[in-house]
């Protein structure tokens, strides 16, 4: 364990409510040459569960399906602490979140609809309730990690 975590680990409630209210994560996943790629997405979290959306092509489709391990992170700045007098004891103050699971691709249309649903719900509210033409739904990739290991942490 890393040694801030023994002192200033999130709750599973902080988490969770990071979760919903953060934006943007980073989604790692790993190339065929074994080189990490890191893409910072727009996400829900939904049952426990990480969902993001894109197009049904691209890199990070093709590294899940070679191999579903991933990495999704979250982190939040709240502000600086600086000293008064020493520039180099200034510090951040933040919450973050790394998450740990196996990603695959959603082929159930009627859990696609609910996410995508969601996501405009998050990112869009003045078209809740739109509804979603099937082409859209069908011809979009939501991605799902189930999450196997998560921690967060906090400075303050």
């Amino acid at each position: 364990m890393q040694n801030r975590m023994k002192k200033h680990q999130l709750t599973s409630d902080q988490i969770v409510s990071l979760f919903n209210r953060a934006h943007i994560g980073t989604l790692a996943t790993l190339n065929s040459d074994g080189f990490p790629y890191a893409i910072a997405m727009h996400f829900v979290y939904l049952n426990e569960k990480i969902y993001l959306h894109g197009l049904p092509k691209g890199q990070k489709i093709d590294n899940i399906i070679r191999n579903p391990k991933v990495c999704f992170e979250i982190n939040e700045m709240l502000g600086l602490i600086a000293s008064d007098t020493d520039p180099c004891d200034t510090n951040t103050e933040y919450n973050s979140i790394v998450a740990l699971g196996y990603a695959k691709i959603v082929d159930d249309l009627s859990l696609k609809r609910e996410v995508l649903n969601k996501i405009i719900n998050k990112f869009t509210p003045n078209f809740s309730g739109y509804d979603l033409p099937e082409n859209m739904v069908k011809g979009t990739a939501v991605i799902e990690i189930e999450i196997k290991e998560c921690t967060g942490k906090y400075y303050k």
